[in-house]
């Protein structure tokens, strides 16, 4: 029997049910200001970046100034869904040559050179003045505070500190915040307190993303990279552009319409794996039996090998979206999908006739009485990010460029400069017949088109509420698309919950089976379900982290 180490959920939690708004976070301090926000008149954007500011105080290990977001944006007067990229770039001098004459083989793991350029400050912003009715200054005051004045780290949080602290430990600048000044870590039930991040986000406040980007505040980011050894400079931060974008891409999943983020978020995985699992019953399978647990990763496994083959930065490289997507193309690769047997190749899709091609975030969701909505996803990437904050400025940087793209020359992901990766993190919202029924993502790298899948099936084909969906056992099939381990054993990671008859089904067809690991991202589903009949508006938050739902 397969046991998970991992298994954190909450016995006996319950979904929360209201008829107005409603704040889904993994920090419940974020959740509740939002809440907040949302009580003193505030629309789902204003709680939403209120939300994203505090997460980026309450949440280190995951998500803050110096990561990326992407976002989708619902108004439920028009049904339209407007989609946010805040993703960043490549510095301009990172090059393949650079790494490769300096010896790499592979990007980096931490430090100053790993950064793209961070997207999350232009992104408020943007929200802000397109979708929001307060302004960005009061929306940031209350994480100010909790970076000024100190907050208790919860478990989760807390554990982090725990087994990250040799990273904290590696860069002077980092360890200042984030290590207690006698070398232990922080842990749970210590205050946190983040003076120099305080002072940072009010200069943000003061002078909105152009004092990020282009002002005084960019201006000691890029001191701090330089002083690092870094390449992001000046210049890189002042081309910062968030993208906002209509028709989000979508499929078809047993009667509903599943959207997701676009290029160059990873959308696409969640929607492909959506678009072949569409064509298998699943309810009539049963929720996590041997049939459909297999027939899932089956799947996964087709999804993930389109994406390494032919999705890269659209500016750069052709990406057939429309036929990845397309009905016609699903039902081609679903014939791949043995009932009884695991594939030993999955080969990509033959998409012309030249063949084949060449070879820890944080998510939350809003809704406001009115039936407006937030799905919202910001990343520093791996826990930390780069690990490395950049001068006094208390500002953790990402490490997208180290995490996403390839050193190989002519891979569809190579790096160059000023190309975007494309952006494990992403998330979805579900209508039908025109109108939001479900908001919903988690954080988690390749794991999540895995795990919205098998969530969105626990919705839609087995008729469980929000929390009863974001709490169910699940599995991840390893690895995924992260260059650092796309050459380890294929495995299914199985959490604790699973039938033995299920086990051993899973292991006839072929699979290999292993523990979750003890340190990784269990998940954190957030979940918010729409009935228009009654107008109740249900929550629900995974087991797995420190929030709960939070109502108006």
């Amino acid at each position: 029997m397969v046991a998970s180490r991992n298994r954190t959920t909450a016995v006996g939690r319950v979904a929360v049910r209201t008829k107005k708004g409603i704040v889904c976070s993994s920090s419940p301090l974020a959740g509740a200001i939002g809440a907040q926000v949302l009580r003193n008149g505030g629309n789902a954007a204003d709680a939403a970046i209120a939300v994203a500011a505090a997460e980026a105080v309450t949440l280190p290990p995951m998500c803050g100034m110096g990561g990326e977001v992407f976002a989708l944006i619902y108004d439920a007067k028009t049904n339209q869904i407007q989609g946010i990229s805040g993703g960043g770039r490549a510095p301009m001098g990172a090059s393949r040559e650079y790494f490769v004459e300096r010896g790499y083989e592979k990007m980096p793991t931490d430090g100053p050179l790993c950064p793209s350029v961070p997207g999350e400050v232009d992104a408020w912003e943007t929200i802000v003045n397109r979708f929001g009715t307060m302004p960005l200054a009061d929306l940031m005051a209350p994480a100010i505070e909790l970076a000024e004045e100190g907050f208790p780290l919860p478990k989760r949080i807390g554990n982090y500190f725990t087994s990250h602290v040799e990273k904290l430990k590696k860069y002077p600048t980092s360890a200042r915040v984030y290590v207690k000044e006698d070398g232990t870590p922080y842990a749970e039930g210590d205050v946190l307190v983040q003076k120099d991040l305080a002072r940072s986000m009010r200069m943000v406040a003061a002078g909105g993303a152009e004092e990020f980007y282009r002002g005084a505040l960019g201006k000691e980011i890029a001191e701090g990279m330089a002083a690092g050894g870094g390449l992001l400079n000046a210049e890189d931060l002042a081309g910062q552009k968030t993208e906002v974008y209509s028709n989000a891409p979508s499929v078809e999943f047993h009667g509903h319409t599943v959207h997701a983020t676009a290029l160059p978020s990873q959308g696409v995985l969640t929607l492909e794996m959506m678009s072949l699992l569409d064509g298998f019953d699943l309810a009539s399978m049963g929720h996590n039996t041997a049939e459909s647990v297999h027939t899932m990763v089956e799947s996964k496994r087709l999804a993930f090998t389109d994406r390494l083959a032919y999705v890269g930065d659209p500016e750069v490289v052709e990406v057939p979206m429309d036929l990845l997507l397309s009905k016609g193309y699903a039902e081609q690769r679903r014939k791949l999908v043995d009932p009884d047997k695991l594939a030993d190749i999955v080969p990509a899709g033959e998409l012309s006739q030249s063949g084949s091609p060449n070879p820890s975030t944080s998510y939350f969701c809003v809704m406001d009485s009115e039936g407006n909505a937030v799905s919202f996803i910001h990343s520093l990437s791996q826990y930390y990010g780069c690990g490395f904050v950049a001068g006094n400025t208390g500002i953790l940087l990402n490490d997208r460029t180290a995490r996403g793209f390839y050193l190989d020359e002519g891979h569809v992901n190579v790096i160059a400069p000023g190309k975007r990766t494309i952006n494990t993190i992403h998330n979805y919202m579900v209508t039908q017949n025109g109108k939001l029924v479900i908001v919903g993502g988690t954080p988690g790298g390749d794991n999540q088109p895995q795990w919205n899948a098998q969530v969105l099936s626990n919705i839609i084909d087995h008729g469980m509420d929000v929390q009863e969906a974001a709490d169910a056992p699940r599995w991840t099939h390893f690895p995924g698309t992260d260059p650092r381990s796309i050459d380890q054993e294929m495995v299914l990671r199985m959490e604790d919950g699973f039938d033995e008859d299920v086990i051993e089904g899973l292991e006839k067809r072929g699979h290999k089976l292993r523990e979750y690991p003890e340190v990784g991202t269990p998940g954190a589903v957030q979940l918010i379900h729409v009935n228009h009949e009654t107008g109740v508006h249900t929550g629900g938050t995974d087991g797995r982290c420190d929030g709960f739902p939070i109502p108006e």
